[in-house]
């Protein structure tokens, strides 16, 4: 029970951090150009956050971040994607900047993004490289990890876009680049997975909150034979489900969050906290995606409207780090391991 209060007490940001947050990315979203099908990085706004210090908010200070705990970071990747900012927060700060820690590398602070490459140094997938000065690479050699970090000019760059919009490329690496980092411990492989998915899982929250924002200004405005289209019983079911299913991923990647920033991912109750965040926020994001769209109708698929400037990174997000089916088999193989007689402190605890 002591430990459950803890992580209780533990998930609260900072007021005024969230404060000046808040602030920040409303100036952002009512000042910003009108919505497009791509989703370019935003070198003003980034500029503008580094500035602050926030593009390595939880970096250490002596590697020239701000020192700020996993529930300061997660509150910034909310809010930052609640206002569909186009910025690699996760990718340069919260992984890469963690990864050249790790690795005793230093870090200028220049705009990096990360990936894993495979054996043959090929990565797939990797956000916002084309815009990176340099490339965090988590390598597998051997049953051990290297970090290597490689500048963008020395890597093979085949441009293209994910489904929102951003810039996704394939990259290929020099075998000579990749073979002569730095080994990491072994614990920083399975820990970038799990970092990723939790960064990934605050970001979808944030995101799916202001989508639920969106549909109660819609339903209050729209009339329909004379009254608010929020007063039709079918409607209320539509924003009950998505404000529902927004609650519980927020519960659940929030107390993912206290146990990483109480523990500093020392926890081993860690795989099945990230694995229940990250399933009830994959589920959710079918339901909040959904019924938005049902809800706003036309208008909501019109280039110039925000809503989908929300819900395509959400579709985006929920399967990296991990697809839904993935991590939802993870917690079945934790909950069967457990057996009946452990089944419940694995709830409370993670641990068997």
């Amino acid at each position: 029970m002591a430990e459950l209060e803890h992580l209780a007490r533990s998930t609260s940001a900072d007021p005024d951090l969230v404060a000046m947050l808040t602030d920040l990315f409303a100036t952002y979203r009512s000042t910003r150009p009108a919505p497009t099908e791509l989703l370019d990085l935003d070198r003003g706004l980034w500029a503008q956050l580094d500035e602050l210090g926030l593009t390595r908010l939880t970096a250490s200070e002596a590697s020239g971040g701000s020192g700020a705990s996993w529930v300061e970071g997660a509150a910034l990747l909310g809010l930052a994607a609640a206002a569909g900012a186009p910025v690699p927060l996760v990718e340069h700060g919260m992984l890469g900047a963690w990864l050249l820690e790790e690795a005793g590398l230093p870090n200028d602070g220049a705009l990096r993004t990360v990936c894993r490459p495979d054996p043959s140094g090929r990565a797939l997938n990797v956000t916002f490289a084309r815009d990176s000065a340099s490339i965090v690479a988590l390598w597998e050699d051997a049953d051990r990890w290297r970090v290597a970090d490689v500048p963008t000019e020395r890597v093979g760059l085949t441009q293209s876009r994910n489904l929102a919009g951003e810039p996704c490329d394939t990259v290929e690496f020099e075998l000579v680049d990749l073979e002569s980092a730095p080994f990491v411990d072994d614990s920083v492989g399975h820990q970038f997975h799990l970092r990723g998915a939790l960064a990934r899982s605050a970001q979808v929250c944030g995101a799916m909150e202001r989508v639920l924002e969106v549909v109660l200004t819609h339903t209050r405005e729209r009339e329909q034979f004379g009254r608010p289209i929020g007063r039709f019983q079918a409607v209320q079911h539509l924003v009950a489900d998505i404000a529902t299913e927004s609650s519980l991923a927020r519960a659940a990647t929030d107390t993912a969050v206290a146990r990483a920033a109480a523990s500093q991912w020392q926890d081993p109750g860690m795989l099945f906290a990230v694995g229940v965040a990250k399933s009830c926020v994959g589920h959710a994001a079918s339901v909040v995606v959904r019924n938005a769209h049902q809800v706003l109708g036309a208008i909501g698929t019109t280039l110039e409207h925000e809503l989908h400037v929300l819900t395509k990174p959400i579709l985006v997000r929920r399967s990296e780090y991990g697809s839904v089916h993935e991590w939802d088999e993870t917690l079945a193989e934790l909950a069967a391991s457990a057996g009946r007689d452990r089944l419940w402190p694995l709830i409370l605890t993670g641990r068997r």
